[in-house]
């Protein structure tokens, strides 16, 4: 945990940010497209905040919020309102955040075993950039593009003890918004912000808290909070106090930095957003638990379960297919192609032992898209490729070269496999007169083997094979060898 010489209990919560899909802004009509390059374009002076502008709710940004509090099992609020948020910071443009405090949208829930104090929404900041330049021409630049943008703020319970629940945790939500079409939740464009808030103690259920904002990966907050339980274990060790601040981290050292004293609510000065309706929800149809529920598409638990119950998919490979959307698709398609005239449980499980290591391996190795590559061997082919396993008209190395062209080039395998010469031999007479040949050649071998020496049983499936061209099926091969042995 540390190098310190006492052992503290961390105790660690999470706030996390995450713009929400949506056409226009949270309280205005402006484009909701916080990534637009050039600065300024998706403006107007509702979202920046101009004198006598009144603001609307954006009613799709509420059901969004719903949604994920239904997929969370949280109760959603019968009562809710928009409140003032009031700090000064240059990129919020009307000197307050019209954000949620008494009454938020979704209250409880659990995620991936953590519990959920409250999901509410509230609208973003512009974006800053600040310009060192020289010590006469420093300057900050403000794009509104991003201000108003619906946000949804969920914030845990502090029941996390370590980095790796904060990074599974936080990775299981990402996942969550986007199975739900709530947020894209791209961390790398800002879309997703963590802010981990940790205190240590050994004695107490609480320490100090200390936050840590604006963190912009999963592997940035381990880290943090990895750095932090150091920083304040060594502080405790010493006879130090923790402070009650807001830190920064910073990715290139590993260490996080202080910023300013940490802020309580009152700080704030909270109060009901007086240019705004109060929000009875249970009047409103489209917002009931029925509605929201019957609203809601499949969540990573729920594709679990299926896959599980449906496939028998091993739970290696399940995780594949959760944080891989393209390649659940293409394995789900390939399932519904297959013949299925034998063995259904071993033809599936044989393909999903492919797509998880093979086409998934090339896709690794590959500078294409991997809706490319998927696009190319497709799914009604790959079906057949696993068909023609099933009847072994190919052995296991026939299929890795075939996909591994179709990869390529695409093209159909059983044409792939008949140009190659793939095509096994399944002629037990043939094999038979081959082995016999082989083994009065190999008496020495044969002798070995009878002796107890059983690797030699691969030396003479490989010279059934040479045999065959590299045509033989090797099963066949075997059993015939084991047969002719005896005799």
């Amino acid at each position: 945990m540390s190098d310190s010489k006492t052992d503290y209990m961390p105790t660690i919560g999470l706030e996390i940010h995450a713009e929400l899909q949506t056409r226009s802004k949270m309280f205005c009509g402006c484009k909701n497209d916080a990534n637009e390059r050039n600065p300024n374009v998706h403006a107007c002076p509702i979202c920046m905040g101009h004198p006598g502008t009144l603001p609307v709710i954006n009613k799709e940004a509420v059901k969004k919020v719903l949604q994920v509090g239904a997929a969370v099992s949280g109760s959603l609020a019968d009562f809710s309102e928009f409140d003032r948020k009031n700090y000064f910071y240059p990129d919020i443009p009307k000197g307050y955040q019209i954000s949620q405090y008494k009454f938020p949208l979704v209250a409880g829930g659990q995620l991936a075993g953590v519990a959920i104090t409250r999901i509410h929404l509230e609208e973003d900041t512009a974006r800053s950039a600040h310009d060192s330049g020289t010590d006469t021409d420093q300057y900050s630049l403000v794009d509104f593009n991003r201000a108003g943008v619906p946000l949804m703020e969920l914030v845990t319970e502090p029941v996390m003890h370590s980095a790796d629940d904060v990074m599974r945790f936080g990775r299981e939500l990402q996942l969550l918004l986007q199975y739900l079409g709530v947020s894209e939740a791209n961390m790398e464009k800002g879309e997703m912000r963590v802010e981990v808030n940790i205190s240590i103690s050994k004695n107490e259920k609480f320490g100090t808290k200390v936050e840590v904002k604006n963190i912009n990966s999963f592997r940035a907050a381990g880290r943090a909070v990895e750095y932090e339980i150091k920083r304040q274990s060594e502080l405790l060790d010493r006879g130090e106090s923790v402070q009650q601040e807001t830190r920064g981290f910073d990715e290139s050292t590993g260490q996080t930095f202080s910023q300013r004293s940490k802020e309580d609510s009152h700080d704030y000065r909270y109060f009901p957003e007086p240019d705004l309706p109060k929000m009875k929800l249970s009047e409103i149809s489209d917002f009931s638990l029925d509605v929201i529920r019957g609203s809601l598409l499949e969540t990573p638990d729920q594709k679990r379960t299926r896959f599980i119950e449906s496939y028998g998919v091993k739970t290696e490979d399940i995780e594949v297919y959760i944080n891989n959307k393209s390649i659940a698709d293409f394995f789900e398609k390939s399932v519904e192609s297959l013949s299925l005239s034998g063995d259904k449980e071993l033809a599936i499980k044989t393909l999903s032992n492919y797509v998880t290591s093979d086409i998934v391996g090339i896709i690794k190795k590959s500078e294409e898209n991997a809706e490319v590559i998927l696009t190319r061997i497709d799914p009604l082919r790959m079906a057949t490729l696993i068909d023609m396993f099933g009847a072994q008209e190919l052995s296991s190395r026939g299929v890795k070269d075939i996909l591994g062209t179709m990869a390529k080039e695409g093209g159909d395998p059983r044409g792939i496999a008949e140009s190659g010469n793939l095509i096994q031999k399944n002629d037990p007479e043939e094999v038979r007169k081959n082995m016999k040949e082989i083994l009065s050649n190999n008496l020495s071998k044969v002798e070995e083997y009878k002796a107890g020496k059983e690797s030699i049983l691969q030396f003479f499936v490989g010279q059934g094979m040479k045999a065959a061209k590299g045509s033989g099926n090797p099963e066949l091969i075997k059993q015939i060898f084991l047969e002719l042995i005896k005799e």
